[in-house]
């Protein structure tokens, strides 16, 4: 029964990975909030953290610029340890007419309110 439990994940996981473009997106076949690093902003497509992890890493991200998710079903949960404050955007365009909300450094988020499509992280 195990084997065919991790002979799944492992399917579901190559799986994940042929839906997203990009170094950064990685499949995460369970919910791992943890194995989000410091100065990383990691977003799940399903909420409690499932589905395809997509990690943005501070040194990369362009300070208060509007980042957009890769092309898919945007992020459903997701962790801010960026040490910076992070807007999460509905809109793919950081426009502030859809819902959007700012999270600390820190936050932990299983349920996002609605599909995260864009952010933007803060000097502070």
């Amino acid at each position: 029964m195990r084997t065919i439990r991790f002979a799944a994940l492992a399917v579901g996981a190559a799986a994940g990975l042929a839906l997203v473009s990009g170094p950064a997106a990685t499949a995460s076949p369970a919910g791992r909030p943890g194995d989000c690093a410091a100065g990383q902003l990691c977003l799940w497509s399903k909420t409690d953290y499932h589905g395809v992890r997509t990690t943005s890493e501070l040194s990369r991200i362009g300070i208060e610029s509007c980042e957009t998710l890769p092309a898919g079903p945007g992020a459903a949960s997701f962790v801010n340890r960026t040490g910076r404050p992070v807007t999460t955007y509905q809109s793919a365009t950081c426009a502030e007419t859809g819902e959007f909300a700012t999270y600390p450094s820190g936050s932990y988020v299983p349920e996002s309110p609605y599909v995260v499509r864009a952010y933007k992280v803060w000097e502070n």
